[in-house]
């Protein structure tokens, strides 16, 4: 008896050797097979005469074979048939290679059904290869909506559909309906039977369109009830309890005034912090929108109630950075601040640990330093990490592990649709800082072509003589030969900079340097001592240089619009006027329609919803290790409807069965535990 956790070599046809290339897939178990669904449908489902048949077309023909097919041996490897097929209409010329057995399986004065791609030539037509069945036994590649299946060395298409059909007769009957009655009444969608027999052999379009919106909502309805519950059980999670601290001395020595937004953000962590239980709170905020005010404030908060906090940056200089603001902030308040990197020399780390440890510090600042083995804190309360996706999950759970359940806020500089962030962020509490401090730059963006070279040149040079100083970003590190597109490299481009500007201080940094060295050119980058910095994407995140007025980004058609947004928030961080660059020989419609938003708006939460519809979701982070596991029908980016839906839903049922315990709930609960076990490292 098979069950959805038969391995897939016991399903009747698969055996050992398709189920070893089946594994390559991710396909282990019969549930897997099933819920391994098609990257694209054929439509084999209506046929057209041969004449209304166009070039490219992948088109189904019923025509009679009107030769007797000729098979010829061109050379050892190579052999073709060909004959000639007609219809009332026209007549197609098909050539088989390699396919010897189709002369003996085509008879002359027999009609059949071809499938293939037409070519055009002049007045004739030709298809290659086409796959074919008899005109009075149409069904099983012809007539029909076909699935098309990602495959691999070991497997085709043939074998794969095979290998589902099996796998469907074996289950079908055995499979869950995961959603509770009330909300697939609710939501008007097809029963599980139905949605795994259409998704994978669809009757039609129709049938097809009802099995992908049952199981697109039943996937992210799982997703939202996982995510649900974990947000649900760190909040019945006992956390340390602050009491409420006035904040007018804090906001008092301020040296500007904070935003609503920033108020409306402290506000927001600080009723978490002193709610009792646990605080899981993201504060995600545009590029230069104020987000370690509100950082500070809750340290402030902490060290009032007798407590500390730990800051965490992904790099040292941007450790050093978050030091120097954060001492500006709150030496004045009379908190106590150290930092612990790991260039500091040992006898400098021994010291810190110490302070550390007998409970002297109110604020430590550091990188990954902060949660070594040998690093004990007195009393921490609060974790701050700085750009979450820099960190793994693991660093994450080290540090969070030093104190007794400390509250965490998570500063993000990524702007993201904000029910993407319900997912990417996972159980996270989310605050929006959606206003800009006064007097932040507004920075002018121009989207150019090859061949603005010459003017942009004397724009660099304009722009340093005035004392300003230049970021070139390129896509690449190194020159490739094997691309087929030229790419601008960082060291290549560099070294063209230094010779077209002989009398400037040009530097290179990309992520192939040891992270002292790329510590060492920011530095350098910062104090001035660099004119144009020639960078790829590692200058991104954070580091402040105030004296940049000037980003220029080669091949801009290489990065998502999220990313040509946090490249651009490395300019205008200081008093003068500042420009954004964006260089592009691809003269595609599309291509252009996203540049163009680039120089229409400043507005970051705009450009990631642009950014969302044009190229998903994967491309926020460049990986899908940020909290999202792997979606099987789902698409975050164009489903963000049926998301919002599903989330709703999942909110109502754990509203009444927060834990999914109620026996109704039981299979939705097993699919719960099921997501959470497998992307156990996915989510944040």
């Amino acid at each position: 008896m098979t069950d959805l956790n038969t391995d897939v070599r016991y399903i009747k046809g698969i055996g050992e050797k398709k189920a070893q290339a089946l594994s390559k897939l991710g396909v282990f178990s019969l549930r897997d097979l099933v819920s391994f669904f098609p990257r694209k449908y054929e439509d084999r489902s209506t046929v057209k005469p041969i004449a209304l048949t166009c070039e490219g077309e992948s088109v189904c023909i019923e025509a009679m074979v009107a030769d007797t097919p000729r098979l010829t041996r061109v050379r050892r490897g190579l052999e073709l048939v060909k004959l000639r097929a007609v219809d009332e209409s026209g007549s197609v010329d098909i050539t088989f290679f390699n396919q010897p057995y189709a002369k003996d399986n085509l008879h002359r004065g027999e009609s059949y059904v071809f499938f293939g791609k037409i070519e055009v030539n002049g007045v004739r037509r030709s298809l290659i290869n086409p796959v074919y069945e008899k005109a009075d036994g149409t069904g099983r590649v012809t007539g029909r909506i076909i699935p098309v299946y990602r495959v691999c060395a070991g497997l085709n298409q043939r074998t794969m559909l095979q290998a589902v059909r099996q796998g469907l007769d074996a289950c079908l009957e055995q499979l869950p309906d995961v959603l509770p009655h009330e909300v697939r009444e609710r939501c008007q969608l097809a029963q599980t039977g139905y949605a795994f027999e259409n998704i994978h052999f669809p009757a039609d379009f129709e049938a097809l369109e009802l099995a992908r919106r049952r199981l697109i909502f039943e996937e992210l309805f799982v997703l939202a009830c996982a995510l649900g519950r974990m947000r649900g059980e760190r909040t019945r999670e006992q956390g340390i309890r602050m009491t409420g601290s006035d904040l007018s001395r804090f906001w008092a020595a301020l040296p500007f005034s904070p935003t609503g937004a920033q108020r409306r953000a402290v506000e927001q962590a600080m009723a978490d912090m002193d709610s009792g239980a646990v605080m899981n709170r993201l504060v995600q905020g545009d590029v230069g929108s104020g987000k370690t005010l509100v950082a500070a404030a809750l340290i402030w908060h902490c060290a009032a109630n007798g407590y500390m906090s730990a800051f965490m940056a992904p790099t040292e200089i941007l450790a050093e950075q978050h030091y120097h603001t954060l001492t500006e902030l709150l030496g004045p308040l009379g908190l106590r601040i150290g930092k612990l990197t790991g260039s500091m020399t040992a006898k400098e780390k021994r010291q810190v640990k110490e302070t550390l440890k007998a409970g002297q510090l109110d604020l430590i600042i550091g990188t990954h330093a902060l949660f070594s083995q040998d690093v004990e804190y007195e009393r921490l309360a609060l974790v701050v990490t700085d750009e979450q996706h820099r960190f793994g999950v693991g660093q994450r759970s080290a540090l969070i592990g030093k104190g007794q359940k400390p509250h965490v806020l998570v500063m993000s500089a990524t702007p993201i649709p904000r029910t993407l962030a319900l997912i990417i962020y996972g159980d996270l509490d989310v605050s929006v800082i959606d206003e800009l401090p006064p007097g932040r730059q507004k920075v002018d963006t121009f989207a150019v072509n090859e061949s603005y070279r010459q003017r942009l040149n004397t724009f660099i040079r304009k722009q340093v003589k005035e004392g300003r100083q230049v970021f070139v970003v390129c896509p690449m590190v190194e020159e490739n030969e094997e691309l087929a597109v030229k790419l601008k490299s960082a060291q290549e481009h560099a070294a063209e900079l230094s010779e077209t500007f002989p009398d400037l201080r040009v530097g290179c940094i990309h992520g192939k340097l040891k992270a002292k060295d790329k510590d060492a050119i920011m530095a350098a980058m910062v104090a001035g001592e660099i004119d144009i910095l020639v960078a790829t994407t590692v200058i991104e995140v954070g580091v402040d240089v105030p004296n940049a007025a000037l980003i220029i980004v080669e091949n801009a058609e290489r990065f998502g619009l999220s990313q040509l947004h946090q490249l651009r928030g490395r300019v205008g961080r200081g008093q003068h006027k500042s420009y954004c660059v964006l260089v592009s020989d691809n003269d595609g419609e599309e291509n252009k329609a996203r540049l163009s938003i680039m120089t229409k708006t400043n507005d970051g939460f705009k450009i990631s919803e642009e950014d969302l519809r044009l190229r998903g979701p994967g491309d926020f982070f460049g990986s899908r290790q940020h909290g999202l596991p792997e979606m099987h029908v789902a698409d975050l980016g164009a489903d963000v409807n049926v998301l919002q839906k599903a989330q709703q839903e999942a909110n109502l049922l754990l509203a009444s069965d927060p834990a999914l315990s109620l026996p109704e709930h039981a299979a939705l609960r097993e699919s719960v535990d099921r997501l959470l076990r497998v992307n156990a490292d996915s989510f944040n």
